[in-house]
Order: structure tokens, then sequence, then C-alpha cells
């Protein structure tokens, strides 16, 4: 009897979940976004399209990675991290880098653009469950690879810039740290220099002073700085407990900015209100719980850091989202996974999602065949 064939399990809830909100999210951007792409591009469907594609894109990954052997993964950690690495650097090459806003976070692939530093949070986790996979315990030798690998990620998005990957990214840093068993000293070491870091960081440019200070008061500046902020507020609060419905959001029509994208959490508190938001933040719950459990019954080491990773980076990166949409925490602009539009960021989460389900599904099948057996 093949035990695989007949005992073949895969966590169908947790891309359930994923899939679920991929396609709530094609559906909120054409909300959000209808009458900004109408205007803008003359096609209230813009967005949606793009974004339908990369999903067709990002399913096919998906279920390729599922049975992709993960531990070729952990042999080819150099050149995986390499790669992000030189996708990072060539967002400052003329002609190839795309800059929007003041930021220079794209690359031009002729027929879409990508961004890399949605591919750099995966890589580095891959690269740290390796290293972490390689000692049974953590010092400040180990770690050195580790952080020389974080530096050289964060330096390079800084650069675009973008304050908010960069925290998801030291975050999920700390996470996995944590999961591989680094003691409370070598935190404590490690925290005084990265808080002054990030307080550094904030007051060298003038326009994050202006964000943290319009997280204080945004009324301060409701043209300007908290203008973004404000906007959101107002979509949240008109929402009430339903919402105005499906749809028939005020704040899209060109007063919320990034509607479709940074700000889409915005529009769905205003079209399906506290219950409506609750659901989305449910299923993530669900997600991320799922993505626990895998960590916990991974085969190997290696695999348990690397679900552990992802299931990090989805839990910070949502997290960080709706932090902001609520003014939680000073404005700055981060996707929400599977629902922002953004093929580059799908197609990273649903990969994720897929080598979450080949982790779950071989600790499964290698459970079975030795009861069988």
């Amino acid at each position: 009897m093949d035990a695989r064939g007949k005992f073949k399990i895969h966590n169908k809830l947790l891309v359930a979940c994923a899939v679920a909100l991929s396609l709530f999210g094609l559906l909120m951007q054409y909300s959000a976004s209808s009458y900004s792409a109408e205007s803008q591009f003359g096609d209230a469907f813009y967005y949606v399209k793009k974004q339908a594609l990369a999903l067709v894109f990002a399913l096919v990954v998906m279920y390729a990675v599922k049975f992709l052997d993960t531990k070729w993964l952990k042999k080819l950690r150099y050149p995986i991290l390499g790669i992000s690495l030189v996708l990072l650097a060539l967002v400052f090459v003329p002609k190839i880098g795309v800059e929007n806003y003041g930021a220079k976070r794209w690359i031009n692939l002729g027929f879409t653009t990508m961004q890399p530093s949605d591919v750099a949070k995966f890589a580095l986790v891959i690269f740290i469950a390796s290293c972490l996979d390689k000692k049974s315990s953590v010092s400040f030798k180990n770690m050195i690879p580790i952080l020389l690998a974080t530096c050289a990620v964060c330096v390079l998005i800084m650069l675009e810039p973008n304050m908010s990957v960069t925290m998801c990214v030291g975050l999920v840093v700390i996470i996995m740290l944590f999961v591989g068993g680094c003691s409370i000293k070598h935190f404590l070491i490690m925290g005084v220099p990265l808080v002054l870091g990030a307080v550094g960081l904030i007051f060298l440019e003038p326009y994050r002073v202006k964000r943290l200070m319009a997280f204080i008061d945004p009324w301060a500046s409701p043209l300007g700085e908290g203008y973004q902020l404000i906007q959101s507020y107002y979509a949240l609060g008109s929402g009430g407990l339903f919402g105005l419905g499906l749809f028939n959001s005020r704040q899209k029509y060109l007063f919320l900015t990034f509607a479709e994208s940074d700000f889409i959490f915005s529009v769905i508190g205003e079209e399906l209100g506290w219950v409506g938001c609750i659901a989305v933040l449910a299923v993530f719950i669900v997600m991320i719980a799922c993505g626990i459990k895998v960590a916990m019954r991974a085969q190997n080491r290696f695999d348990c850091y690397l679900a552990s990773g992802i299931t990090a980076v989805i839990a910070i990166q949502t997290l960080l989202n709706i932090a902001v949409v609520s003014g939680s925490i000073p404005p700055t602009g981060i996707p929400l996974p599977f629902i922002s539009n953004g093929g580059t960021s799908l197609v990273c989460f649903m990969t994720g999602v897929g080598l979450l389900e080949n982790i779950d599904s071989k600790a499964q099948y290698s459970r079975l065949a030795h009861k069988m057996y």
C-alpha cells in the first residue's frame, strides 16, 4: 500500500484562508480603486486585472513549491540571499529602478514592476533558518552571519527609503532568534543599539520627524503629514458596526490615497464596519495559528525555523498594517498581506503558504508512514 497515496494530507485550512483573503482582496481592490483607476487610466479594473494575473501566477508557484525538497533551500541559502541583495541594489540603477513618491522601491521588468524588498524578507528567513539549523545553541559567534545578513538587507531597504519594511524585517529576525534559543541577555545587549539606531534613523530624516508629529497630533497638519491618517480615521469611524455597505465607501473618491494598497483596511472598515474588520482579522489569526502548528510539528529543525519565519512575516506585516491605518503607530506604508494591491507581495506570500503546506504534508506523511510500518 502506498501510504503517501492513501494518507496524503494537506493543511487545507491554511490554503483556504490564503485563497479566500486573496479573492477578497480582489473584491476590495476593485471597490477601493475603481474610481481612481477610471480617473487615472480610463479603466476601473486597472488594478484588479494586474492583481488577478499575479494571483494566477501565485497559485501556480504555491502549488509547485509543495513538491520542493526544502533541503535545497538550505543548500542554496547563500545564492538565495545574494540574489535578493542584488535585486535590492538594482532599484538604485538608472532606467532599471523605478521611483515613486520620492522612494526607489521597484524594478522595471518591462511588462511589469517588482518590489525586491518583498523577496528579501523571505530570502532572509531562509538564510536565518539555515544558520539556526546548523547550531544546537545560539551564541554571539553563531549570530554573526545572521546579523551581517540582516544588516545588509536592512541597509539597502532603508536607502530606498522604506522604514516600515525595515521594521518588519527586524521584528521577524527577533522572533526567529527567540525561537532558535537566543537568550534574554543577548536580546538586551542587542536591544540598546537597535533602539538607539531606530531613534537616530527617525531624526536623521525630516520627513520621518514630520510623520511622528502627525501621529501625535494629525490635526496639527490636516492638509500635510496628518492628512492620510485623518482620512483613515474618517473611513474607519464612519463604518460603525456594520459599515456603509460594499462599494459604498466615500473616502475612496480621491480623499484616501493608496486606498487599494497600504490603506485598504480603512476601506474595509468603512464598507463592512467593525464586524467586517473582525472577520478579516479572524482569518489572519487562523492562518497564523496554522503556521505555528506547522512549525511545532515540523519534521526537522530547518523546517521548524522556516515555518516559524514565514508565519512571523505574515503576523508582523499584518499587525503593522493594521496598526498604521488605526493610528496605533506612526504612519508608514506597508501592504496588508494577500489583500493589498501588489503582485510581488502576493506571489511571495502565496509561495510562503505553499512552503508551509509542504512542511506540514511532509511531517504528517512521515508520522503516518511510521505508524503503518
